[in-house]
């Protein structure tokens, strides 16, 4: 089966100059999996690999579309396999990059992406479970027991996807999950990068205040005068600098936030790999350098695949 190469972790671990050199060498290319560096001018808050970086090696799946467009995980496979095909044609192993694990998911195990969305109907839901706690989960669980059980109470998002597709389709979302989810045919060989929780967490927090000295509030401000899809602004760094220039919190309150919530978001990125399968984790910990970072990446994927450096 043709290869292709994953490269994932937590947000702020260190993959994106580790794998342009990786892509440098295979002579390749990469395929962002982040969901929210699609988006057009959502530059510095999602950390987008710079113009420089990305003409030392070509990106797909950055800069595809405005913020004022919904865009799904579905959306995101349909784009995302001709660029996969047309690599392999060429004789290239693509490198996926990121850290959004349903994109990641999308690619490696299929997905079922079901109708669009119905922002009325979620809006009816989420009035729901604000009059009683709990009871969207009662009512999944009645509608298709399966998908009741396999999702967390707590996980609203989820829970409302899932009651968004039973009553749209008038099907249990557990049986058309089955029925038109199909992997990829491919070798899928998955590099984790990891670093002890402290010191990711101290770089999370660096890279914040970077993102603030690099104009953050001024995009999230430009974000707003455009009108954009509800998704984008709910982005980590987006919602919180929103809340302060709407005068909802001070912005000493917006940057304690979202750091808060980048470290949140990095704890479950964790959680979710744990679920992805097979993943060859890498220890970087007390590792900057990113000729370093590309070494051990090479070690690891050496070890898997022998010749893949010979080609």
């Amino acid at each position: 089966m043709k290869k292709v190469i994953i490269l994932l972790g937590p947000t702020g671990v260190g993959k994106t100059g580790a794998a342009i050199l990786l892509a440098k060498m295979l002579d390749t290319e990469i395929v962002s999996s982040d969901s929210m560096q699609v988006y057009r001018g959502m530059d510095v808050g999602t950390a987008k690999p710079s113009p420089k970086e990305r003409a030392i090696v070509r990106h797909h799946m950055i800069d595809i579309i405005d913020p004022s467009e919904p865009f799904s995980a579905g959306q995101y496979l349909e784009r995302v396999i001709p660029i996969i095909d047309d690599l392999h044609r060429k004789g290239r192993i693509p490198i996926i990059v990121g850290g959004t694990g349903l994109y990641i998911k999308a690619i490696t195990r299929g997905i079922f992406s079901g109708p669009s969305a119905d922002w009325g109907l979620r809006e009816e839901l989420l009035d729901m479970e604000g009059e009683k706690s709990g009871s969207l989960h009662e009512y999944l669980k009645e509608i298709d027991a399966e998908a009741g059980g396999r999702i967390e109470r707590h996980d609203t998002r989820r829970i409302v996807r899932a009651l968004e597709v039973c009553l749209k389709s008038n099907e249990k979302i557990s049986l058309l999950q089955k029925k038109f989810t199909k992997p990829l045919p491919c070798r899928f060989i998955k590099i984790g990068l990891t670093r002890e929780r402290k010191e990711l967490y101290r770089i999370i927090e660096e890279r914040v205040d970077q993102m603030i000295g690099s104009g953050l509030e001024k995009e999230v401000r430009n974000l707003m005068k455009s009108g954009p899809d509800r998704t984008p602004l709910q982005a980590i760094g987006y919602k919180e600098f929103t809340a302060f220039l709407k005068g909802e919190i001070p912005i000493e309150a917006a940057i304690r936030l979202v750091k808060r919530n980048t470290r949140r978001y990095a704890k479950r990125q964790f959680t979710w790999f744990r679920k992805e399968g097979v993943i060859r984790w890498v220890d970087i910990t007390v590792i900057s350098d990113d000729e370093d970072v590309f070494r051990a990446i090479k070690t690891t994927l050496t070890e898997i695949c022998p010749d893949l450096f010979e080609m």
